[in-house]
């Protein structure tokens, strides 16, 4: 799955997903399989939101293969195709390769430069990945 459009002024989910999509995965990551009407509810504690936005929204993630829709009787249940933490993976490795292919080691120099704000933890991960790979070549 690749989302299309990232969007480089927003923050978490909303870089991915309109402001609605984005709060229908969060709660559909924080629970389990659920209808349309339990996800209305769920978001309607945060504010009023029509079932038919909720529906039509719910079926365009599952049209953009972010969302698995199954019948069970007449109800029809939604879940993420991934977990949260596998959907943050996909899609910065997609990320990282768009911009590795379209500015070279720029990317990467941007990034290295970077390290100057993580923890060291994430330097010795880079260590060990580089390492990886000189054995490999």
């Amino acid at each position: 799955m690749r989302i299309q459009k990232f969007k480089f002024n927003e923050k978490g989910l909303n870089r991915f997903f309109g402001p609605l999509e984005a709060k229908i995965m969060t709660v559909l990551w924080d629970g389990e399989e659920m209808a349309i009407k339990d996800v209305q509810q769920a978001l309607e504690r945060e504010k009023a939101v029509n079932f038919n936005t909720v529906m039509t929204v719910m079926n365009r993630l599952v049209e953009k293969g972010v969302l698995q829709k199954r019948a069970e009787g007449r109800t029809s249940l939604y879940r993420p195709i991934l977990s949260k933490e596998e959907f943050f993976d996909t899609q910065s490795k997609e990320l990282t390769h768009e911009l590795i292919d379209e500015f070279g080691s720029l990317v990467v120099t941007h990034m290295l430069d970077a390290l100057e704000d993580v923890d060291q933890g994430l330097i010795e991960k880079l260590e060990q990945k580089i390492k990886e790979l000189k054995k490999e070549r």
